[in-house]
């Protein structure tokens, strides 16, 4: 074996040398191929980014309450939110396209409940319109956790979870906000409310002794909140003015519809969806409340099941 290993040691030692002068010739071909690179010329005239700072309104209000725009601290949280929007761009063009679909069906529940059509802005600065779950598994437009909408009437099952409802969890924002305005008096606490909550709100304002939430000393999040949604209404009321430049025809529109009324149990929403001239994307697409691919129907009870007209 030793022996063996003797004879293989030189070929080993002069495979090696091919291969290192074979490597190092490779290399420098390759160098001497390759085109030198040249730095990149820098125009003189080149501008970086612009940002604006916009001008504030003179005046802006929350459900017909004027913001105090003369108290500083006031105005500098208006003025961040508003910035951050405006340069949110992508995020806040969507945002646009997206409530010209759902604001007009929204304001008309908010003016059958008698609650003032600003709070339109709430479930945009919540969700986006977009059916996501928070951290705090608050779910939907309007961000609704479990118990609070087993509470305002949803119904929330395994198969069924009607906060994902954009019509129906707006009738149960709807009860909770007129609840709250009973308890304060006045609809920007409300909207505070709506983050923080009415026991956290009372708490705050108590201890503070005062009675407003421009004067409140609040956490971080419930401080910005009616702040963000006086920016989202300034920037919805005067797109142009923030740069925001939309066609009619680029705007998402309502949907035509058909509802049809179930009272028998669905073992299967991909048949069911197939045998409506539909399929399966689309009823969930439009039905985002299924939560499953069946539907158990107990007797007695029905679901309306939208699917395009």
């Amino acid at each position: 074996m030793q022996r063996f290993l003797n004879l293989l040691a030189p070929i080993s030692i002069g495979l090696l040398l091919v291969y290192v002068l074979f490597d190092q010739s490779a290399r420098t071909s390759t160098k001497e191929s390759e085109p030198a690179l040249e730095p990149i010329p820098i125009r003189e005239s080149a501008q970086p980014f612009v940002a604006i700072s916009y001008d504030l309104p003179e005046q802006i209000s929350f459900a017909g309450e004027p913001a105090p725009l003369q108290v500083p601290d006031v105005m500098e949280r208006l003025d961040r939110e508003l910035q951050v929007n405006i340069y949110l761009q992508s995020s806040t063009l969507f945002l646009l396209k997206r409530a010209n679909r759902w604001l007009p069906r929204i304001t008309e529940i908010l003016k059958a409940h008698d609650i003032p059509e600003d709070f339109k802005y709430l479930p945009l600065i919540e969700s986006g319109l977009m059916n996501g779950v928070s951290p705090k598994e608050a779910v939907g437009y309007w961000q609704i956790r479990e118990a609070s909408g087993k509470e305002l009437g949803l119904e929330i099952s395994r198969e069924v979870d009607q906060r994902y409802d954009p019509i129906k969890s707006t009738e149960a924002a709807c009860k909770y906000l007129r609840k709250a305005y009973e308890k304060f008096g006045n609809w920007t606490l409300v909207a505070a409310s709506y983050n923080r909550g009415v026991a956290g709100i009372r708490s705050d304002l108590e201890d503070q002794q005062v009675d407003n939430y421009y004067d409140a000393h609040l956490n971080d999040e419930t401080a910005r909140y009616v702040f963000r949604i006086l920016a989202i209404k300034e920037i919805f009321e005067h797109p142009d003015k923030y740069g925001f430049k939309l066609k009619a025809e680029h705007l998402y529109h309502p949907e035509p519809l058909r509802h049809i009324e179930v009272s028998e149990t669905i073992p299967d929403l991909v048949t069911f969806a197939k045998e409506q001239g539909s399929n399966y994307k689309i009823l969930k697409r439009h039905n985002p409340w299924l939560r499953q691919n069946r539907l158990t129907v107990k007797k007695g009870k029905s679901y309306q099941i939208a699917l395009p007209s």
